[in-house]
């Protein structure tokens, strides 16, 4: 009998694509262990959970890491070590897709450390692992004993020429106008996550609906496996000490007080010190003698009657916390230009949230090397949030950048891209976003300050792209649709939905659900209430800034692409790089060469005009045609008896001979020309055999009039 007893399940995703999930042949020590193959994309995911949460611990200690082996592909890493370090960007956005999604699935009351793995171990060229990433972590906590409610799976949405596809290829991704990953159960949408070239909300509805029918067949797949596997029954868990008793009393003393504070439309750090008093009060009326279990548990039962004043108050009076209505958009303010050395800036302020942005341009040498297992590349265009614990009032350390930051800076990029010049723009774009304050979607102020800094720094953008952040709040058949929530709003709702676009469409959405039975008509009406924010904000935005600079700012970087034949860029670079250091060395300006589509492709970029003129000169020359009846701007490089050589143009030298230098017969070269003069002449011929260039100075002066020569008998003298 075989060591190994797998199990596995097969099912198409579409189109006879065959997904495999497998377990019970790798990891067996850990709690839940599948892979997950379609075509040479295999995945391993692993889960591990704690049997006891740990002392005190009071909230559920999640965490989810997805990783390329560079193996997976037939690669070797090419860091210093060879070895796989950190997570890299795209990894880690990959793990909050998975996080996000799985986070729901456990109950309230679980606390026990839980440890999601999914590696990808082979890889292909044409199928994306990130879509099978979560079908494979989920798949790995049904087949375990620990205690999930529903099972879930992710599947990625395309459109291309207007047909939808489930998991696209990378190729049919490339071509396509929108793309959303989603994630949800049988019954209810959780995430979305995606980008569209301007798409209609319409068409966002009808790919969460066909997106919903391929999860039902990968949970269905999950549920067959598990049901194979016999591991259905769940571990008992320990849970937290509640009194019931204790929150009754908290809420009869605190409950109209509560009300009062979250009624009164106060600022953000007022109304946090409000309840900060109010609670200090809870402790003092509830007497120092309560036993140590019940003082652990004031702070919760306190946020829970925090949680349902403030969401009952929305639903029934219609008050939000800060005195708005449900879809008004808080006061806006912003400027551009406000900096004087970054090539484009922003001050968005959007109520108590503000974003200082700015634009920085490089050079093809500052471009952003994006690395996974299947291939290296570099991208034009890049955008990095920072988030400092200062813009929420806060002392925290400054260990880098989180996994937060990294989430909602893609957001912000991926929907300014949309409106990015092509391929064919010669800079490197850099845009950085500092959140000076937060209280509500500092992503959604990002891309509206990133918008104005983009024009304001002369990049040529099609339009405005501006954001909010929608909320929702449910409770039975009410339910209520917030515009451009607030942080608090944000923590106690039942969603948190961001919609970038123009005024012609969505370019970016972002969207967690923490409730069941969703319908679409509320994420219809979410939307639409979405569309008008948006539409508010960028009105706002073009009254700023119309439109982009029609240049660059003058203290900006000067930048040139010049296109040549591709037999032209070994002239370019010269023998061990010795030409285009020499330009280099010589104007001051960085050159970089590259063949792209069978040309030389030539981007000049430097900080002064003068610079960047001398270099292109130097480059058109070092790639143009002598042409036979030009005239040129020649210097004089040596000087013989014979006449004299002049390079006409880079690298290029014609003999001028003395009897081409003037009308008038010259004896010698003696006081004529000294080397380094200049000196315009005339390409008279090439020879053919010799490639030799005959060049004339005498050609481009007017041949001085003959004096008639005395007629015969006329008298002389």
């Amino acid at each position: 009998m075989s060591l190994l007893q797998p199990k596995s399940v097969t099912f198409d995703i579409g189109g006879g694509r065959m997904v495999t999930i497998e377990t019970g042949k790798m990891a067996r020590q850990a709690d839940g262990a599948v892979t997950v193959r379609q075509g040479n994309c295999i995945l391993l995911a692993t889960v591990v959970a704690n049997k006891e949460p740990k002392e005190g611990q009071n909230f559920f200690p999640l965490s989810v890491d997805y990783q390329e082996k560079f193996s997976s592909a037939g690669r070797v890493p090419g860091s210093f070590f060879k070895r796989e370090a950190r997570l890299n960007d795209y990894e880690i956005l990959t793990s909050r897709l998975i996080d996000r999604a799985l986070r729901p699935l456990f109950p309230e009351d679980y606390l026990c450390d839980v440890q999601v793995l999914i590696s990808l171990v082979s890889s292909d060229a044409e199928v994306m692992p990130d879509a099978l990433a979560c079908l494979a972590a989920s798949a790995a906590l049904a087949v375990s004993d620990i205690p999930i409610q529903e099972i879930i799976s992710e599947t990625r949405i395309a459109r291309k020429n207007g047909q939808f596809i489930i998991n696209p290829t990378r190729a049919e991704l490339a071509e396509s106008d929108l793309e959303f990953i989603i994630a949800a159960t049988n019954k209810n949408i959780m995430m979305v996550e995606g980008e569209a070239n301007e798409c209609q909300e319409e068409d966002l509805v009808k790919a969460l609906e066909l997106a919903h029918d391929a999860i039902r067949i990968q949970i269905k797949a999950q549920e067959d496996l598990r049901d194979l596997v016999g591991s259905a029954v769940k571990r008992e868990y320990t849970k937290p000490y509640r009194n019931e008793e204790l929150y009754e009393k908290i809420t009869a003393f605190a409950k109209d007080k509560m009300y009062a504070i979250s009624s009164a439309a106060s600022a953000k750090h007022e109304r946090s010190d409000a309840f900060d008093a109010l609670k200090k009060e809870v402790k003092e009326f509830l007497g120092e003698e309560l036993p140590s279990e019940d003082k652990a548990l004031i702070g919760h039962y306190f946020g829970e009657l925090q949680y349902n004043v403030v969401r009952d108050m929305i639903l029934n009076d219609r008050k939000r916390l800060d005195g708005r209505g449900t879809e008004d958009i808080r006061q806006l303010n912003m400027e551009t230009d406000i900096l004087p050395t970054p090539h484009g800036s922003s001050l968005f302020t959007r109520g108590e949230t503000q974003s200082l942005t700015t634009v920085t341009f490089g050079s093809a040498l500052d471009e952003l090397l994006v690395e996974s297992a299947f291939k290296s590349d570099y991208t034009k265009f890049f955008l990095h949030y920072n988030f400092p614990p200062f813009s929420t009032g806060e002392v925290k350390m400054m260990r880098g950048v989180g996994r937060r930051e990294v989430g909602h800076g893609n957001l912000a990029m991926r929907s300014l891209k949309k409106m990015m010049p092509g391929n064919d723009y010669p800079y490197i774009v850099r845009v950085v976003s500092d959140i000076l304050e937060s209280n509500g979607s500092s992503s959604m102020a990002t891309v509206c300050a990133g918008s104005l800094a983009l024009m304001d720094a002369g990049v040529p953008v099609k339009k405005h792209v501006s954001g909010v952040a929608m909320g929702l709040i449910t409770k039975g058949e009410k339910f209520a649709v917030l515009s451009d929530i607030l942080g608090d709003e944000d923590h106690l709702g039942d969603m948190d939905f961001k919609v970038t676009g123009t005024r012609d469409g969505i370019c970016g959405v972002q969207m967690d659900i923490k409730v069941d039975g969703l319908s679409m008509d509320i994420m219809r009406q979410a939307l639409a209430q979405a569309r008008n924010g948006r539409l508010h904000i960028l009105d706002a935005m073009y009254a700023c800034m119309p439109a982009h600079r029609e240049d660059v700012k003058p203290h900006a970087p000067r930048m040139v692409k010049i296109i040549i034949d591709k037999e032209y860029i070994g002239a370019v670079i010269g023998p061990g790089g010795k030409v285009i250091q020499e330009i280099q060395r010589e104007t001051g300006a960085t050159v970089n060469i590259e063949e792209v589509n069978n040309q030389g492709e030539v981007s000049v970029f430097s900080a002064s005009k003068d610079s960047l003129d001398k270099a292109v000169s130097w480059i058109k020359g070092l790639v143009a045609v002598p042409v036979v009846g030009d005239t040129y701007e020649g210097t004089v490089k040596s000087i013989k008896e014979f006449g004299a050589f002049v390079e006409f143009l880079p690298k290029k030298e014609g003999l001028l001979h003395i009897s081409e230098i003037s009308w008038k017969r010259l004896e010698s070269m003696e006081g004529i020309f000294k080397e380094g003069d200049k000196v315009k002449v005339k390409l008279l011929d090439v020879d053919q055999k010799t490639g030799k260039f005959k060049l004339s100075r005498k050609a481009l002066i007017p041949k001085p009039e003959m004096q008639p020569r005395p007629q015969q008998g006329e008298q002389q003298g």
